[in-house]
């Protein structure tokens, strides 16, 4: 028998192929592979510059997954024969540069970076003319910002598509179908033996893992909800700018993440609208009114697509990964983190992560929220 995976996005798919290439025999099912929250995510891979307040165990879990990328994407790119390296999955790793607009704006980068400097981060405190002296494109009313150095990104869509790859060149099978439920067996408690699938077939397994993001809440007491995300992509023949650009426009938060090929990603707005994800007009206005204020240029790019996508969020926004029953494994509720946590999501499921990352475990386990159903 096999482990089946519900889930393609970023999560799923890089927990199947390290199961993979451990020799262990997997399938994955989702009726979509590599779409959701995957296909529009930004790709930002910035456990220093994003990290909150409230916030210091996610913080720990993406220094420690961002620390598993390179050799993650490296290995990637050699099993989908991709030529080019970890270039392959446009991984870049110039920093984040996050900065204020209004003066409001630059006593909240104040107060971030103090408590950044508490938590021993490494992050630069730059005034507004160093700013632009790294990124000229940017606004003259741009007043300072913080520079996370250690910082990268990647693009989500290429690392979906080496790991479909890879898993093909397995030969892992890939089942598009939506899973309707468990199977059980001595009862709704019961040890979870397969998947129930959209047309009543089923799929007998050893273990299933529960990759299904914000839809995971359906299949499993799993306390996930979705959280909308709207994205804009632009594209120009010259990229306008070398690193992550993170900005406060009035208290309102947006990115702009340059890829290799041109492409400017501009996100991403945060709505608590259930399972909604139409793109908007007015969401999508916000993201270019305040993208406007930081690099005026965005405005003369063309427009290459826009998307919105449901990010699975938790109540305390840390994912849930680990053992929730007999048969059952959770790798869900990564909210904004999924692509970055992947590596170590996959690893924690693969029995890979020892040491200290071992030790983190407890920080995503299921068992903090009680007995998940």
């Amino acid at each position: 028998m096999v482990e089946v995976i519900v889930g393609g996005g970023v999560v799923g798919l890089s927990v199947a192929w390290r199961l993979a290439r451990a020799g262990r025999p997997v399938t994955v099912v989702d009726p979509d592979p590599a779409g959701g929250a995957s296909h529009a995510a930004a790709g930002m891979l910035a456990p220093v510059s994003e990290v909150t307040y409230t916030e210091e165990p996610l913080l720990r879990l993406g220094l420690a997954s961002l620390r598993r990328w390179p050799a993650f994407a490296a290995e990637l790119a050699a099993d989908a024969g991709l030529p080019e390296g970890a270039r392959g999955v446009d991984l870049r790793a110039e920093g984040t540069l996050d900065v204020a607009f209004g003066a409001d704006d630059l006593a909240a980068l104040d107060e971030l970076a103090a408590f950044m400097d508490k938590l021993g981060l490494p992050v630069e405190r730059l005034t507004g003319r160093e700013c632009r002296r790294l990124e000229p494109m940017l606004a003259p009313s741009v007043r300072g910002g913080l520079l996370a150095a250690g910082d990268a990104w990647v693009d989500p869509r290429r690392v979906t598509a080496a790991l479909l790859t890879a898993l093909e060149r397995r030969h892992v099978p890939l089942v598009r179908a939506r899973v309707t439920g468990l199977l059980r067996e001595g009862g709704p408690k019961g040890r979870v033996t397969g998947v129930r699938l959209e047309g009543g077939a089923e799929l007998a397994a050893t273990t299933v893992v529960l990759a299904a993001g914000a839809w995971s809440a359906a299949l499993a007491g799993v306390p996930v909800r979705p959280v909308k995300g709207q994205i804009l992509r632009l594209r120009s023949p010259q990229p306008l700018l070398t690193r992550c650009v993170r900005g406060s426009v009035h208290g309102s938060p947006v990115y702009l993440v340059p890829r290799g090929d041109g492409e400017l990603v501009v996100g991403a707005t945060q709505e608590e609208l259930g399972f909604d994800t139409r793109v908007t007009a007015g969401g999508l206005y916000e993201l270019l009114r305040d993208a406007r204020e930081l690099v005026p240029g965005v405005t003369e790019l063309e427009l290459a697509d826009v998307v919105a996508g449901l990010r699975p969020g938790t109540p305390d926004n840390v994912p849930i990964v680990g053992p929730a029953g007999d048969g059952l494994v959770l790798a869900t509720g990564h909210h904004r983190g999924g692509v970055l946590l992947a590596p170590l999501t996959a690893a924690l499921v693969a029995g890979e992560a020892g040491g200290e990352e071992g030790g983190l475990a407890a920080l995503c386990s299921p068992a903090r929220f009680g007995e998940i159903a």
